[in-house]
């Protein structure tokens, strides 16, 4: 019997690198929310394991050990059969190989009962697996293993955009020029709404979207495509990029600037993030 468990897509809202580690790993403080889009793997226990890749966006994902479905199955000690169901751009910013990775330690916990692992333990895998463990809107501090469940967050109305480019996480690390930003204030607001939530996130940060730029220009574009949709209150790009969001007041405005962004190569979703 196969457990089919969903993948939402990771997106940072903010994105602040408040500071660097000896070991040369970056310290962050982000405001994380998922999607209602994203993968889907089926997951059967089986004496022969492996994993096939299928759905719109199967092209070019790995199926070998280097997929983080294979090494959370084996994190959990289970041998697995594993079908993803790939929907989400790779390489993209929206955490989709780390959600997958998630999804497979939900999956394999509930086949077998054994318990999911822990912050530190699921950090082996990605620094975004943790977060994509609880798969809500959460606080992210640390290096990723610092988490803080919101206890509410008003749902926000938005298109993700992406223009397939692949835009890799250490080269825009590395065109940092400050790595020792402030961090967003130490207790977050209770934002009555979306409207407040948004006016909010405007006077906050992705560190990472100017470095991303200047090595992929095209997310200028995007940003700059997204900003002129009719009623667009945001945009900005999530995680290292290169997908970048527009947030809007309500569902039909973002459907109808998802309409609007519609280009060759370009892979769109309005969405809700929660």
């Amino acid at each position: 019997m196969a457990t089919e468990v969903f993948a939402p897509a990771k997106v940072n809202l903010t994105l602040h690198v408040i500071g660097r580690r000896d070991d040369g790993y970056h310290l962050l403080d982000s405001l994380v929310a998922f999607a209602d889009a994203g993968d889907r793997l089926a997951v059967t226990l089986a004496d022969m394991p492996g994993l096939d890749v299928t759905g719109p966006l199967a092209a070019g994902v790995p199926v070998g050990d280097e997929n983080l479905v294979l090494r959370a199955a084996r994190l959990m000690g289970a041998d697995v059969r594993i079908n993803l169901d790939k929907h989400l751009p790779a390489a993209a910013g929206l955490g989709g190989g780390s959600s997958d990775a998630a999804a497979c330690l939900r999956a394999v916990a509930d086949l077998t009962g054994r318990p999911v692992p822990g912050a530190r333990a699921a950090a082996t895998l990605g620094a975004d697996v943790p977060v994509c463990l609880a798969a809500r809107a959460a606080r992210m501090r640390g290096i990723g293993e610092d988490i803080a469940p919101l206890a509410a967050m008003p749902p926000l109305h938005a298109v993700l955009v992406n223009p397939g480019v692949a835009v890799p996480t250490g080269a825009v690390f590395a065109r940092m020029t400050q790595t020792s930003n402030p961090p967003m204030p130490a207790q977050l607001p209770d934002w009555p709404d979306a409207a407040a939530l948004i006016g909010w996130l405007g006077a906050q940060r992705n560190d990472l979207q100017e470095p991303a730029i200047a090595l992929q220009p095209v997310i200028g574009d995007v940003l700059m495509a997204i900003g002129t949709q009719p009623e667009c209150a945001l945009s900005r790009m999530s995680g290292s990029g290169a997908t970048c969001f527009g947030l809007f007041p309500t569902s039909d405005a973002a459907h109808r600037a998802a309409h609007g962004l519609d280009r060759p190569g370009w892979w769109v979703r309005a969405v809700t993030l929660s």
